[in-house]
């Protein structure tokens, strides 16, 4: 049994992790932290979410010593912030623990980049170096070699998931860039309470335009620019991204439906939905992507529909632990 911790355990994923942990077969829940300053430390964790009561009531902890957490786990799941993560993942990590970091902290690999988007420099270019992207369906074999698995984010994973298909065929024209609209549920802002996220504020609306953070994490790891627009819904869960993109010369509807099907025949986390459009509703409190397509002429249009909490951010760690360890890939998940 691998002996498993949770640092940021109070938020909405470190929840979903905590449920996942408890289920799976080969894992047992060692640790669940938060802040050292937290004013959710002592609390059990189904007291904070209510849907946990009598599957795990295990009280959070106060993090206040990290050398001893790390010899008391295995693997440890970071859902904490960007910063909290650049700053503890190499900690556990040189105390040879296995790391799955849900941040944004060793994503992307690029100079200036933490400068420009996350407000931060990067200290520790040695680690975000050896980082593996874990998006799971297409970084198998990185992910079984890499002590550190960066995470995708919510919005990236459901729009690479969507595109990078057409880009491995060579099916697309690379004059025109891909067109990412997506909405996401208010959760993606965290529990934490604020204006943005408070029921009577909440109103759909576009933010970050031409200056989102996941536009350059979707880029680097596609290999070509895109543009990049997020929404705001007025519902708890759930992304929607809706792509347009130009076809190559000559490419029809059946090349397009055979590389969605090649990529991800044997990809049980991700459904093709050839002849129907994906919905919200399919897919939140699942693991899964749900991805369907219309061409029309030199276009084609992809939606992608994920749950932020679980595809775009827990279950997705979790499928990246199944690959690290050769578990069943749904172990878990379903």
């Amino acid at each position: 049994m691998l002996k498993t911790t949770i640092i940021g355990a109070s938020g909405y994923t470190g929840a979903e992790l905590a449920l996942m942990v408890v289920k799976h077969p080969n894992l047992t829940l060692t640790g669940l932290y938060v802040s050292a300053n937290s004013v959710d430390a002592g609390k059990p964790v189904s007291q904070l979410h209510g849907k946990l009561l009598g599957l795990v009531d295990t009280p959070v902890q106060p993090l206040t010593d990290v050398e001893q957490a790390a010899k008391e786990c295995d693997v440890v799941f970071l859902a904490t912030a960007h910063e909290v993560s650049h700053d503890l993942a190499p900690q556990f990590l040189a105390a040879g623990c296995q790391v799955f970091d849900l941040s944004g902290a060793y994503r992307v690999k690029g100079e200036s980049f933490y400068d420009n988007f996350y407000g931060f420099s990067h200290q520790h270019a040695d680690w975000l170096d050896k980082a593996a992207y874990g998006l799971a369906e297409w970084s198998e074999s990185e992910i079984k070699e890499a002590q550190l698995v960066a995470v995708p984010g919510c919005y990236p994973t459901a729009s690479q998931l969507a595109i990078k298909p057409l880009i491995e065929k060579g099916l697309l024209d690379e004059s025109m860039w891909p067109v990412i609209n997506a909405t996401s549920g208010v959760t993606g802002a965290g529990r934490k309470a604020s204006m943005t996220n408070s029921f009577c504020e909440v109103s759909l609306q576009p933010y970050g335009l031409f200056n989102h953070r996941h536009q350059p994490e979707i880029a680097t790891h596609l290999g070509r620019d895109v543009i990049f627009t997020p929404h705001l819904g007025n519902f708890k869960r759930g992304i929607l991204a809706t792509i347009t993109m130009k076809l190559a010369n000559g490419v029809d509807e059946k090349q397009v439906t055979d590389a969605m099907e090649s990529a991800y025949q044997d990809k049980p986390v991700v459904r093709i939905k050839e002849n129907a459009i994906p919905r919200i509703q399919d897919v939140e409190n699942t693991p899964f992507c749900d991805i369907g397509w219309k061409v029309q002429g030199e276009y084609v249009i992809v939606v992608s529909a994920i749950d932020n909490l679980l595809k775009g951010a827990s279950s997705q760690a979790m499928q990246c632990l199944n690959i690290k360890y050769g578990f069943a890939p749904l172990t878990a998940l379903v």
